[in-house]
């Protein structure tokens, strides 16, 4: 296992737990997260004794999306080629999302590529994407929909309101929602239970409803490439609007 600075990693039998790892900038994401990110879950993917991820936050946030002074910097290019929610949709068994504090843009696109969403009652889910003026590209328009209904979907995407824990359970968004303080320990009973069935059979479940339920979200995900590809290439930035939500800076 290689040394990782953005990400940290911990395993115990059948379980590999990631953690995002810049809580000083609410674990908003960089190209050196996503790189390690990647390497982390193919070495994971090759690694039989792996069977069950669980992607979380260190600190009070999951995840803020993109990080404004690298996008004021180098704008959305800055990570073009990284989709970490491909990566995690592709992984060969289940991915446990552990969410606290804010789960935003960026962050949100990781969560619903997961195939459990676990949210601490501190999380709030919000998409950005339209208030910096960017499209999302890693899946968010494909799955939302999918998860919570076209309008509900609509709202969130179009207004940029956030969504706080109870009443994304409330929408079926998430699986289930804990107290804060014992976020992981669900998540990782949640992964025992699963590890529970029959040996491989976690990634071969996962492919089968996966197979069966998105048969039409390759076409929607590259739909959505093509016109976040149109929209996004060729910013500066400048062309970036940097606002406060909810008292905190927006990031993708």
């Amino acid at each position: 296992m290689k040394t990782f600075e953005a990400i940290e990693v911990e395993r115990e039998e059948g379980v590999a737990t990631i953690a995002f790892n810049r809580p000083a900038s609410m674990n908003s994401i960089v190209p050196q997260m996503l790189r390690e990110f990647e390497d982390c879950m193919a070495e994971f993917a090759a690694d039989p004794s792996v069977e069950v991820v669980i992607l979380t936050g260190r600190g009070r946030n999951f995840c803020a999306g993109l990080d404004v002074d690298m996008l004021k910097q180098h704008g959305a290019e800055a990570i073009s080629g990284f989709n970490p929610s491909k990566t995690i949709a592709e992984w060969p068994g289940p991915v446990i999302a552990a969410v606290q504090g804010a789960v935003a843009t960026g962050g949100f696109e990781i969560t619903v590529a997961c195939d459990i969403i676990i949210a601490a009652e501190s999380a709030r889910f919000v998409d950005t994407h339209s208030r910096v003026g960017l499209l999302p590209g890693w899946g968010l328009s494909a799955r939302l929909h999918r998860a919570i209904g076209i309008y509900r979907a609509k709202e969130l995407e179009l207004t940029g309101r956030a969504l706080h824990a109870r009443e994304a359970s409330d929408w079926g968004l998430v699986n289930k929602v804990v107290p804060d303080r014992d976020l992981l320990d669900s998540a990782r009973a949640m992964a025992r239970l699963i590890l529970a069935g029959a040996p491989r059979m976690a990634a071969q479940t996962k492919a089968l409803i996966d197979g069966n339920s998105l048969r039409t979200l390759e076409g929607a995900l590259e739909f959505e490439r093509q016109l976040a590809e149109e929209a996004n290439t060729g910013l500066s930035s400048g062309d970036l609007q940097f606002g406060h939500v909810g008292g905190s800076k927006p990031k993708s």
